[in-house]
């Protein structure tokens, strides 16, 4: 407000971040350079201050790293920041998904001849069959057919099964049912009271180990648009996560009660567990000695349509000695867009801060802000 108020609060000036980068050459030369106006951070006058973020990176250093060109890129201009080691879902399912997985009014019921061609996709890939596509995944699996049931037991009319998606469903299941795995057909029919064929799988449902009968017990609820108690979605998420290939709890089973806890839009309690199921995984988090902290969690899945600014919002309050904490991931479906951790791995920041070394630069009068990627403060 000061700066519209009063012009010795404006900008001096404020260059872009530029790439250069010739044909012949193998180093990149990033540069920003914020010029603010004369503040202390005690907020009194004092010398001008220019803040310069500066990464080289040749190709020496991105051999040493390990990295390819293709992890030096722009988020500005990239059109996926996705990491090549992740394996892409499947095309077909994820556009249903975006329809079918969300709220009681925002869904979209697919039409026939999309529910006829995303079953068709799901046979063929549980069946080996599918080509020229990605494989539908687990989580896939278990997001769509979670979708599909608390739709039918719990959504209002206007967003439950379309005769289109009824047809369909009656078409394929009876194939489905011998092709899909045990864990898929029990969230696709929990108590056998929707698809008829196959029926008596779900009821009899109790999971692969003891992870997942606290995991099933609870999504049987989920599954029929029902909530739970604070204990029970700390418990699921302390014996379900981390999630490692090969070992614990089914991806399907997870991937459908964590989509089916947001379909049903959770609770304050439910919400509060999700923030506090790891809070003492790491200790007491330790506190910044500064006068107030502002936290910045934008949508960890980051902006695909708008100006991410609170990198720079950040920046500039710390000169006006307002301190602030940004924290988010580098990347995150479904949205996929960008984030303060790729803006600041862009410039060359260090996005690998422990929350004790992201507390000193907080304090510290000459940064006062800093970025924690979940990464480091939650590895669960």
């Amino acid at each position: 407000m000061n700066a519209l108020l009063r012009p010795e609060y404006s900008f001096a000036s404020i260059s872009s971040i530029c790439v250069d980068k010739s044909p012949n050459s193998t180093r990149w030369s990033i540069q920003t350079v914020f010029k603010l106006p004369p503040t202390r951070r005690d907020g009194r006058i004092g010398r001008r201050k220019c803040l310069t973020a500066r990464a080289l990176l040749d190709s020496a250093t991105i051999d040493q790293l390990g990295l390819s060109e293709s992890d030096i890129r722009n988020p500005a201009i990239s059109s996926s920041y996705r990491s090549s080691s992740l394996p892409k879902p499947n095309q077909t399912v994820l556009d249903a998904q975006a329809s079918v997985c969300t709220g009681p009014t925002q869904t979209r019921p697919l039409t026939e001849e999309q529910a006829f061609k995303v079953l068709d996709t799901i046979l063929k890939s549980a069946r080996g069959d599918l080509k020229d596509e990605e494989e539908v995944s687990k989580a896939q699996l278990g997001a769509f057919f979670a979708a599909m049931t608390i739709r039918a037991n719990a959504f209002p009319e206007a967003t439950q099964w379309s005769e289109g998606e009824t047809r369909a469903m009656n078409t394929f299941w009876p194939l489905l049912v011998r092709a899909l795995p045990s864990d898929v057909i029990f969230i696709a029919d929990p108590e056998g009271s929707i698809m008829g064929l196959g029926s008596s799988i779900g009821p009899q449902y109790v999971g692969n180990c003891s992870s997942e009968m606290r995991l099933v017990g609870a999504l049987r609820e989920v599954l029929a648009g029902g909530h739970l108690g604070f204990e029970e979605v700390q418990g699921v998420l302390r014996d379900a996560l981390p999630l490692e290939t090969g070992t614990g709890v089914s991806e399907s089973l997870l991937s459908a009660f964590l989509i089916g806890q947001r379909m049903n839009r959770e609770t304050d309690r439910e919400l509060k567990a999700y923030c506090l199921a790891f809070d003492d995984e790491l200790g007491p988090p330790p506190v910044a000695d500064v006068r107030s902290l502002t936290h910045y969690g934008e949508p960890y899945d980051g902006n695909t349509r708008f100006f991410r600014s609170t990198l720079f919002v950040a920046a500039v309050r710390s000169c006006y000695g307002e301190s602030s904490l940004l924290h988010g991931l580098e990347w995150m479906p479904p949205k996929g867009g960008i984030t303060e951790e790729q803006m600041l791995k862009f410039m060359g920041a260090n996005t690998s801060l422990s929350p004790l070394q992201a507390k000193e630069l907080i304090e510290d009068e000459e940064v006062g802000f800093a970025y924690v990627s979940q990464r480091e403060a939650r590895p669960s």
